[in-house]
């Protein structure tokens, strides 16, 4: 049992061996944290939410309804279940998702996350893909790691800003999906040339 207080909320956690930083709250969880305000209009997902620290923090603090946690381990999810009822709340806003595939809402003003390590990216690449089309205009992505150049040269291509806070050996990066997004504006781009493709198809027939 984890026993430990973050932004003034005391908190409970039970875990076991087979999920991430099983005998304390991760430091790099903690860094993230640090530069994080949950404010009561936000919508918050958790994002390979683990045990459960992140959700169940900001379900404390702007409530449970605005709050979903999504994770791709059983054992985890159990265990975030668990940790919900054990620091006062129901739980149902806890569900299995391959990454974002899971998850139906689009509306999101904070997206946060502490990545698996992932050689090649590829967890991560999906995570801040799939991310963008999840968050609300002015919502934010939010994430940990110990490694700054991919993650900031990503983030910064895809939403076309990035902010970077090194922490005691993490780095916590900031972005914020605006109407000048990079990404969106490539979609946008990709969809046109269809489009275009389309009528010039037609026209040759």
């Amino acid at each position: 049992m984890i026993t430990t207080e973050i932004k003034g909320i005391p908190l409970e956690f039970i875990t076991n061996s087979g999920v991430f930083s099983p005998s304390g709250v991760d430091k790099g969880t903690l860094s993230m944290l640090s530069k994080v305000e949950f404010l009561p209009t936000d919508k918050v997902l958790d994002l390979g939410c683990g045990y459960g620290v992140v959700g169940i923090l900001a379900s404390k603090l702007i409530g449970e309804h605005r709050v979903i946690m999504c994770d791709i381990s059983e054992d985890a999810l159990e265990l975030a279940k668990r940790n919900a009822v054990q620091n006062g709340l129901v739980g149902e806003n806890i569900f299995k998702s391959d990454g974002l595939d899971g998850i139906t809402e689009d509306d999101f003003t904070l997206i946060l996350s502490n990545p698996p390590y992932n050689a090649d990216f590829s967890v991560a690449k999906r995570f801040i893909e799939k991310g963008f089309t999840k968050l609300a205009s002015g919502g934010k992505m939010i994430m940990v790691t110990k490694r700054c150049e991919w993650y900031r040269n990503k983030l910064k291509a895809i939403f076309g800003n990035i902010r970077v806070d090194s922490i005691e050996g993490y780095y916590v990066f900031t972005s914020e999906k605006t109407s000048r997004s990079v990404y969106k504006k490539q979609k946008e781009k990709r969809r046109l040339s269809k489009k275009l493709e389309q009528k010039l198809k037609k026209r040759k027939r």
